[in-house]
Order: structure tokens, then sequence, then C-alpha cells
């Protein structure tokens, strides 16, 4: 696939407020999921999907809202290199995208599709995959000051995925990425969509998760400290719609988010000595 001849670039500016959003603590979380770095919701009510990242099992797990395991799945022909975020499709499937690339130097970057998910009933299942590589990407690593290849984000929309990237340039520069990939087995070149530019403070402004509304018109991406929402999107260019920020007075490693309803999201930070492990609810 060939490159885009153009490339929409969007520079943001965190200046807008949800007023009448409420953000508050559900519950913590075990310490099995002390690297919580993707949820998603499930069909069992009242329950969501968690994965962990880098250096943990090959598992995904089934949560209450009360923060108990149900149940965890082992994908068997899977490897965790470096989980990042999960989404479902409209017919149930579930994706673990293993793109996590700090160094922006990985060359194997896959996402695992589990059918039908919420009817698995034992403990082990095989997946398909998605092998993909980003259509602008030349150089493994890129320059320091290239180092925007990093995808800790994604969403399922109109039968294909979506990426969003987080960087690691030197200095940093907020830039995020937005790809088109397919949703079926197979080998392809990911399709860079667009681009913005969040802000130049990488703990405040880099894109650590993703999540798309049930009525398919409004987009959370998180940050450690908020969430923007983009709505009134045409076709897949996401980021020229209408965006808000909600702030969270909250600044936490948050690295995971779901949409339980329109208006309702989820989101979990990961556990370190002196916060974190918790799963919050925002509603707006």
């Amino acid at each position: 696939m060939k490159l885009l001849a153009c490339i929409c670039v969007v520079i943001i500016s965190f200046t807008s407020h949800s007023q009448n959003s409420e953000f508050k603590i559900i519950t913590d979380l075990p310490f099995l999921l002390k690297e919580i770095s993707g949820i998603e919701n499930s069909s069992h009510k009242d329950s969501f999907w968690a994965i962990n990242d880098s250096g943990n099992t090959k598992e995904i797990f089934l949560l209450n809202l009360k923060g108990d395991i149900i149940k965890s799945i082992n994908i068997e022909n899977s490897k965790n290199k470096d989980w990042e975020d999960i989404c479902t499709d409209r017919n149930g499937n579930l994706y673990i995208g293993d793109f996590g690339n700090n160094k922006n130097h990985r060359e194997n970057l896959i996402i695992y599709k589990i059918n039908k998910i919420d009817n698995i009933k034992g403990s082990i299942v095989k997946a398909q995959k998605i092998h993909f590589s980003l259509e602008d990407q030349k150089n493994f690593p890129p320059s320091k000051y290239n180092l925007n290849y990093d995808i800790e984000a994604m969403i399922h929309y109109n039968k294909n995925i979506y990426l969003f990237t987080k960087s690691r340039a030197k200095p940093y520069n907020g830039l995020c990425k937005l790809y088109r990939l397919s949703d079926q087995k197979g080998r392809y070149i990911a399709e860079l969509i667009s681009e913005i530019y969040t802000c130049y403070d990488y703990k405040k402004c880099s894109i650590t998760g993703a999540s798309i509304s049930p009525d398919n018109k409004t987009i959370a991406l998180l940050m450690h400290n908020k969430v923007m929402l983009l709505s009134d999107f045409s076709g897949d260019d996401f980021f020229e719609g209408y965006r808000e920020t909600i702030y969270l007075n909250h600044n936490s490693q948050k690295e995971a988010i779901y949409f339980k309803d329109n208006k309702t999201l989820i989101i979990a930070d990961e556990r370190n000595k002196s916060r974190g492990g918790n799963l919050y609810v925002l509603t707006f």
C-alpha cells in the first residue's frame, strides 16, 4: 500500500472541560493485574476483560466490577511480548494488541483475534494472527527525534482496526498517529490516516488507551490525567471532528479504558509503590 499523498496534521490545545462529568474510584484491582494495560466490556453482566503488559502471562482475565477475577483464558499460540490494549467487534470477537514498542525497533507487531470470547467455556484457546507493519516506518529504530511508533491504544470500527501511537521522541513531541488495519488474519501494512500533536509533556499527553462507544459515535483516548473525546467525525479521520477534553483532577499511570455505555467509561491504572491498581468510573 502506498503512503497516503496527504496526511492531516492537527495541533490540539487542551482547553475544554466537561462541566457535567464525574470521576470516582470503584474498587481496587487484584495484585495479579498490577500491570493492567487493556480492558474491554463483556456481554456478561457488569463484567469486563483485562490483560497485563510485557513480562506477564499470555492470559486474558474476566472480572466483575467489584474487582474479582471470574475466569482466565490462556491464549496458547501467543506470546506476551508487550500486550498493550484490547477491543471487540460487533460480532463479539476480541483483539489483543501485542504492539508495545518502547524502543521503536520491533518488526514483529501482531494482533491476536479470539472468536466469540464471551462464549468460550474452557480455559485455553487458539487465536488467529494479524501480523502487520506501519506504512511509514522505514528504520528500526528511527532517530531519537522520530521515535513515534510505539502503540498502546486501538479500537475496532466498521470492519477495521484503528491504532493510536504514543511518542517516545527525544525531546518529546506529543505526536499521535492514527493507522487503519484489516481485522482479518494475515499480513498487512497499516495505513497512516492522520496525525495530531497533543502537548509537550510526556507524563500528561501520551495516549495510553482507547475505546469507542456502543453507538459508534464517540471515541475516548486515555492519558494519565485526562480523557479526550472525539465525536462528529466523518469517515475514519477521527481527529477531524469535535474534540472535548475531560480533566480528571487525578494523575496516575492510567493504561486502560472502555465504554460501559454511551456516557460511562471504566478506567484502570497500573499499581506502583505509592498509588494505582484501581478501577474508576467516569460519567459525562
